[in-house]
């Protein structure tokens, strides 16, 4: 099935916050207390991205960047890219969908992510938290070419303290890897239908 990668903006929140609930429950379980996957998480999600959507950053070069992946008109997977004072870019998201990983939507994802940075971000790194003890994501960003930076305690929702690795690409090797992005206006493709 063929993934389209576009720009996302505040119409996707309530798709993306329903995803965004269902990888956390999926990939999170028995890595996060029971107690911050509980029922709460649909609303607080759903919370989290409606502000994060609507919200006027002021400076268009800290404005945050969604990507979506569509597979025909469903939302299966995004990125979440955001720039830090420092001039690098945190990934602070990246989700598929249960039942779709392992086909490509991630790595898909992460290459418009890259030319995103490349693009928009010249000369910055790209870096992420994840989780310890979380293999699969971990396996994910190697194979991606990702270098363990940092061993240190983050602080989950809910305020659980959990122990977690950063991953960095430094802005040389994201200028090797990166691919035109394929992505497409939020507004060209507000009529279309998501999940």
């Amino acid at each position: 099935m063929q993934t389209t990668i576009r720009r996302g903006g505040a119409q996707d929140a309530a798709a993306v916050a329903d995803l965004h609930a269902r990888s956390w429950s999926t990939a999170y379980r028995g890595i996060v207390p029971a107690d911050a996957l509980g029922d709460g998480l649909p609303v607080q999600r759903r919370e989290l991205w409606e502000l994060r959507l609507t919200v006027d950053y002021g400076d268009p070069a800290a404005e945050p960047e969604l990507l979506i992946a569509d597979q025909a008109g469903e939302t299966v997977g995004f990125i979440y890219l955001v720039p830090q004072p420092d001039a690098r870019v945190l990934v602070d998201n990246l989700h598929v969908r249960p039942g779709r990983t392992g086909g490509g939507i991630g790595r898909a994802l992460f290459a418009a992510a890259r030319a995103h940075v490349v693009e928009r971000h010249p000369g910055a790194e790209l870096y992420l938290e994840v989780l310890r003890d979380n293999i699969r994501a971990i396996a994910f960003y190697e194979r991606e070419g990702g270098v363990r930076t940092r061993v240190q305690e983050g602080v989950f929702p809910g305020g659980y303290v959990l122990p977690e690795y950063v991953y960095s690409w430094p802005a040389e090797s994201l200028a090797a890897q990166a691919v035109p992005a394929q992505t497409v206006p939020a507004q060209a493709v507000q009529a279309q239908p998501t999940s």
